[in-house]
């Protein structure tokens, strides 16, 4: 857990990775500016360039999927806070920059992985999910690739804002199942159809979002969303402070089951100082 805050842009942040109740191991990653402060720079970049956050679900066996998380998170913050050109343009760069470094790592580490293994079975494609999201007050510029999310809640309400990636995101909004039938039981709903990694071009979707005062951000793989239900997330983060809510959002996952990784990063900017009346 990584609790912290930017006193110039008023923000606070926490998050939680855990491995769940059933995977060996814990192939997500997440990044924030004070985590990853030797790739963002300087505290200067932060107010010139926006607090950048990011969660990964890497994908592959054989530790691949904690490599390509870890590099598509560290290329995208080093794109970033390095690349010429509006904040939008930046990001979207950043974002195929970390595709193209996930794709050479899986094409120039698939010999090595089975040189010298006669046996060895053909290596899963190396890839990860990665969602995102960029503050610069008053505006908030998600981005995703794959079925990792990022929810917005604002005055009680929780938004799901991004787009899942996947089969049965797909089929829900050609309106060929509904979502409460995939929900009960649908064979292909951890099937993603986008992802870092494995195309050499990628299609990455931005969101652009108000961020007045008591807003609340939430960055978390399909470890969460697979299992706790979106009430109990709003209730969570409407409720508790950025370090109290990323442990409770991975206590709920495991509660329930705890059938993948979950990580989760939560950003506050804290609500309004109430005004005073005048008593003149």
């Amino acid at each position: 857990m990584r609790p912290d805050s930017t006193n110039r842009e008023s923000l606070h942040w926490a998050s939680a990775s855990d491995r769940g109740r059933v995977r060996p191991g814990n192939e997500d990653f997440a990044g924030d500016p004070k985590s990853l402060a030797a790739l963002a720079g300087p505290e200067a970049s932060l107010a010139a360039r926006g607090a950048l956050f990011a969660v990964a679900d890497g994908m592959g066996g054989h530790s691949r999927g904690e490599v390509a998380s870890k590099l598509a998170v560290e290329v995208l913050f080093t794109t970033f806070y390095t690349a010429p050109g509006e904040p939008a343009e930046r990001f979207r760069l950043a974002m195929i920059a970390a595709n193209t470094a996930v794709r050479r790592a899986g094409i120039l580490a698939a010999p090595e992985m089975t040189s010298g293994r006669s046996d060895a079975e053909p290596l899963r494609p190396m890839g990860t999910t990665l969602v995102a999201a960029v503050v610069l007050t008053p505006w908030v510029l998600f981005g995703n690739v794959g079925d990792s999310r990022a929810y917005l809640l604002q005055n009680g309400t929780l938004e799901q804002v991004s787009r899942d990636h996947s089969y049965l995101a797909e089929e829900i909004r050609r309106g060929l199942v509904s979502e409460e039938a995939a929900a009960a039981a649908f064979p292909f709903r951890h099937l993603i159809t986008r992802s870092m990694g494995s195309r050499d071009d990628i299609e990455v979707d931005l969101f652009w979002r108000p961020w007045p005062a008591g807003s609340t951000l939430l960055l978390a793989t399909d470890g969460l969303h697979g299992v706790v239900d979106d009430a109990r997330v709003a209730a969570i983060l409407a409720s508790q402070p950025p370090d109290v809510a990323v442990r409770h959002l991975v206590d709920s996952a495991n509660e329930a089951g705890g059938p993948d990784n979950v990580t989760v990063l939560v950003v506050q900017s804290p609500q309004p100082e109430p005004r005073t009346r005048s008593t003149a």
